[in-house]
């Protein structure tokens, strides 16, 4: 089952939280999911180069409160605020609802597989040798001190006439294994041949042992140290 599913939504709503938090009624379900989508959307594509790793909205009566885990948050909050204040006014024009933007540092890119596999993705699409980015990258992922990563990619690798699907791994990726924290990325390398698909899983360990996060959700125990938390 775990070699099947996406460990994100495997796991949600047993040892990770939802990334939308929200509640409507049948009639408007559809239309909120639909914004969610576009808000993740509209920030991914304008911010590429922040490093955003995760996305998360919550809705109250009153207001949107969207949350943005970034490993380079200086990009979207700018100087003086002026960037976040750009973003949360375009934000309130493209909902028409009144919106909150939170800012959260990611500490080590490394750790995080949606920023891995964007790594890996921009050095494809600047024609580096896919072994090569795979072997590098996963170097400076296991440096970063987690359990285990594995990389996968699909599609013209090296410029082949023939699509094909490369693997990687290092140390342990147990994924049926719900105590354990799988991260997941996947994101699309468009290259001059072709698109490639870049899936990275990373194992960073039981959610009660990690450093600097939320501790198990069951004990209830918060976190030592706070992350940094940037709010507009």
């Amino acid at each position: 089952m775990g070699q099947k599913t996406r460990p994100t939504g495997f796991r949600i709503g047993i040892t990770e939280d939802w990334r939308s938090r929200w509640y409507a009624s049948k009639k408007e379900f559809g239309n909120l999911l639909v914004e969610d989508q576009r808000i993740r959307r509209f920030v991914n594509d304008k911010y590429k180069f922040a490093g955003i790793a995760k996305i998360e909205i919550e809705r109250t009566r009153d207001q949107v409160i969207v949350k943005l885990h970034s490993a380079r948050p200086g990009i979207i909050i700018g100087r003086k605020g002026q960037e976040i204040d750009r973003l949360k006014a375009e934000l309130e024009k493209l909902t028409g609802r009144r919106m909150e933007v939170k800012i959260e540092e990611v500490n080590n890119p490394y750790r995080s597989a949606p920023l891995v596999a964007e790594e890996i993705a921009q050095q494809l699409q600047k024609r580096g040798s896919f072994r090569r980015a795979i072997k590098r990258t996963m170097d400076q992922v296991m440096e970063a001190g987690v359990h285990g990563v594995k990389v996968e990619l699909a599609g013209r690798l090296g410029g082949s006439e023939m699509s094909r699907r490369e693997k990687a791994s290092r140390g342990s990726i147990p994924l049926s294994t719900l105590r354990r924290h799988i991260d997941y990325g996947f994101t699309v390398a468009k290259t001059a041949q072709g698109v490639i698909g870049v899936k990275v899983w990373i194992d960073r360990g039981f959610y009660d042992e990690e450093d600097g996060h939320g501790a198990d959700a069951q004990a209830g125990q918060a976190p030592k140290k706070p992350k940094r938390s940037h709010k507009r």
